[in-house]
């Protein structure tokens, strides 16, 4: 099955019952997919680092550490986003593998077959909308726990939706 990237992000926010067939892809597609996915918010995070770090640097009161701050930027920069990629992959495939655990539950209430490795691809694919959506109003003032709930039921209602395309339990 030859997929483009940009299809399995297009799929995975507007076609939630597609999720349920990508459950065949090779894990190798759907891990350089999420990899991309974190890239993105690596990229997002790592703007906003930067935002927040040159408005905060010149309303610093310590004029010692800004001038020092200012002369290892070129330093601290790689380091810190390499830092947040390595923290934002970790934290990514942990919310994926618990996401999977949940579909796992959901496909056995719902009377569907399948296995945790299908539904952790679904899953790897299912984070997109709220991952995008999350991030996206992390700029807003909208407070962090609600933007994690909202994160929360739109996922579980993405895997929910692609549960309902698995084959169902034969009796």
């Amino acid at each position: 099955m030859k997929i483009k990237h940009y299809q399995l992000l297009v799929d995975s926010i507007l076609h939630p019952k597609k999720l349920a067939a990508y459950r065949l892809l090779p894990i190798g597609k759907v891990i350089q997919y999420v990899f991309l996915l974190i890239t993105f918010i690596t990229v997002i995070s790592f703007s906003k680092f930067l935002t927040g770090m040159g408005s905060g640097g010149e309303s610093m009161q310590l004029e010692g550490l800004s001038e020092y701050l200012d002369d290892i930027k070129w330093l601290l920069y790689p380091f810190a986003f390499v830092f947040l990629f390595i923290i934002t992959s970790f934290l990514t495939f942990l919310r994926i593998s618990i996401y999977g655990f949940v579909g796992v539950i959901l496909l056995k209430m719902m009377g569907h077959r399948g296995e945790y490795r299908h539904i952790w691809r679904t899953t790897a694919l299912a984070i997109t909308l709220a991952t995008i959506l999350s991030n996206s109003l992390s700029f807003t003032s909208l407070n962090g726990s609600i933007v994690t709930v909202i994160s929360i039921a739109i996922t579980i209602a993405y895997i929910a939706v692609a549960v309902t395309k698995y084959p169902k339990i034969k009796k």
